[in-house]
């Protein structure tokens, strides 16, 4: 079979939700007012808060929540068969992962751009917010402890992917001072800033930087570790239009431009490369490797990034609701930036289901759960780009695996930002203030702390990536009970949040069940593990209890006016 028939559907699909359903949600359910004042506006201070182009917001938008996961979730999932992954990184995206997105970003940009874990404390109530806190914190120092893990063993596997990583930041400053403080028109400056990022790679793949076994008295994954963390607390301080932003937004330029290359290599394979690519995975595969979980619940959790994710509604109301120039950009930024994170697991699953030349080579790679990741869409995408579209293999690889280390980039330095957000909102709950600075070295110690607790070879981050995915998924369906609060006090439809709420949270509640018997299994036990997702599951029992009581009494109450949602709950908290 080709992939091509793959690649239709799934670009057919992602079409259909964001002209069609992305439309009803913004006008119907959420109902976007183009002349409502955003936080951006009304709260400018120049660092948080500051009203952004679409185009360059959903460039950090996407790129914070597109990192490793859309990449390691499809590429591991597709042990099932190509289907099943399919089939829930199109719909999960369409009806789902966009719903959620856009939701969160309207509920923060309805609340003065508050976090999703203040607002649970409006909607849902203080025991659900600090509630709300926990899991929320749990789930950002996953993120930035196995994220800062993933990308140091891809700029070691990968040395060429080196000199682009960290070459980008350079270009990223530059295009944020043209843009900012030269007023350059954006076209040409991403024009310029997109051609020196693939500059970089050409010179990056000509000169791969490997390290010394011993830099600064440090081996080459603890200095990577290490210089990753300082880079990410630095750039979480900057004010976001120095750093963040252009970043993100080249950064999403590239990938646009690294997926047509591999939809490209894709088509033009198809019809003129002499080599022709076929799907050689199984569609369901009946014969999966010992050890391989059920497909239900794990598919679910194992792609989360890519189909739904809980880290987008953290993001959305994070950093993007701070930046949001007119409220109706909203279906632009937060749909659109799900669907382009859908494209990216698309692009994963075509990589890694026909970028393998037989069955027995696929076998080889996914002789076991979890031996497919970010390596197998790197070789499969290569091999595809390289017999495709002429790229040479070397080139190739070096043009994903700098894809793949940028936007997990992205998305650790996002993510320390937003778990400096939470410390403070932490230190706010036991009245306790904290700066920025104090707060962004909690953020750090607490990060490098967990990184290193199984050794300076990083396989703490890594410990605790199986919860990742579950935890991932229990926050989305936390999100959406907030959203489906908002929306019955709106009197609006409840119901594209509900849907996607009680599947999410049956198959996320129900993978965590599972992990916590697993990590119980006496003649191999994980204790830290157990502990956290005992925690975990009480803390989402609880918060959703919460929110059941408030969606009734939601239900019971007069309804909220659309629009002045946020200016009455800032009158009721001066007085």
């Amino acid at each position: 079979m080709s992939p091509v028939l793959l690649m239709i559907i799934g670009l057919i699909i992602f079409a259909l939700g964001y002209f069609v359903y992305s439309k009803y949600l913004a006008r119907r359910v959420y109902k976007l007012d183009e002349n409502f004042t955003t936080p951006a506006h009304e709260l400018n201070d120049g660092v948080d808060y500051v009203p952004t182009n679409k185009f360059i917001l959903w460039g950090h938008h996407f790129t914070s929540v597109a990192g490793a996961a859309p990449i390691v979730g499809p590429a591991i999932a597709v042990i099932w068969g190509w289907l099943p992954a399919l089939l829930w990184v199109t719909l999960g995206t369409v009806f789902f992962a966009g719903m959620h997105d856009l939701g969160a970003l309207w509920a923060s940009v309805r609340n003065k751009g508050r976090s999703i874990g203040a607002l649970s404390g409006r909607y849902i109530g203080k025991r659900g917010a600090n509630l709300f806190l926990v899991v929320i914190f749990l789930l950002l120092l996953m993120v930035i402890a196995a994220f800062a893990v993933v990308i140091k063993n891809l700029l070691i596997g990968t040395p060429s992917a080196v000199i682009p990583t960290w070459g980008a930041i350079v270009v990223a400053l530059l295009v944020g001072v043209a843009v900012y403080r030269l007023k350059w028109p954006l076209i040409p400056v991403t024009i310029v800033g997109v051609a020196a990022l693939y500059a970089l790679i050409v010179v990056g793949d000509m000169y791969p930087v490997v390290l010394p076994e011993q830099t600064l008295g440090m081996s080459p994954g603890t200095f990577w570790i290490v210089a990753l963390f300082v880079y990410g607390a630095i750039a979480s301080l900057l004010p976001v239009w120095v750093l963040l932003q252009p970043r993100d937004y080249i950064n999403g330029v590239q990938l646009f431009v690294g997926l047509i290359l591999l939809y490209g290599a894709v088509l033009v394979g198809a019809i003129f490369a002499d080599v022709k690519h076929n799907i050689v995975a199984p569609m369901i595969n009946d014969a999966v490797p010992a050890g391989t979980p059920s497909l239900v619940p794990l598919l679910f959790v194992t792609i989360a990034c890519g189909a739904i994710s809980g880290f987008h509604g953290m993001v959305s109301s994070g950093t993007s609701s701070k930046q949001l120039d007119k409220e109706t950009d909203a279906r632009f930024v937060g749909y659109f930036g799900a669907v382009g994170e859908g494209l990216l697991s698309l692009g994963t699953i075509l990589a890694v289901v026909a970028g393998f030349r037989t069955v027995a080579e696929w076998e080889n790679v996914y002789s076991a759960f979890g031996a497919g990741g970010v390596q197998a869409f790197v070789d499969g995408g290569g091999m595809l780009m390289q017999d495709g579209i002429g790229l040479p293999a070397s080139l190739s690889a070096t043009v994903l695996a700098t894809m793949a280390v940028l936007f997990a980039a992205t998305t650790m330095d996002t993510g320390m930002r937003l778990l400096r957000f939470v410390v403070q909102e932490i230190g706010d709950a036991v009245k306790i203030r904290i700066g920025k600075v104090p707060a962004t070295l909690v953020v750090v110690v607490v990060g490098l702390g967990l990184t290193f607790s199984q050794g300076l070879d990083g396989s703490g981050g890594l410990r605790i990536w199986p919860l990742f995915g579950t935890t991932n998924q229990l926050m989305a369906a936390l999100t959406l009970s907030i959203l489906a609060v908002m929306l019955i006090r709106k009197r609006s439809s409840p119901w594209p949040a509900l849907i996607p709420l009680g599947f999410v949270f049956v198959m996320s509640f129900w993978a965590a069940i599972e992990q916590l018997t697993s990590f119980a299994d006496p003649e191999n036990p994980d204790w830290l593990l157990f502990a956290i997702d005992l925690v975990i599951i009480v803390v989402s029992i609880w918060v959703v209890i919460e929110a059941v009581l408030a969606m009734r009494r939601a239900a019971l109450s007069p309804a909220e006016p659309v629009d002045a949602d946020a200016k009455l709950e800032a009158v009721r908290e001066e007085v």
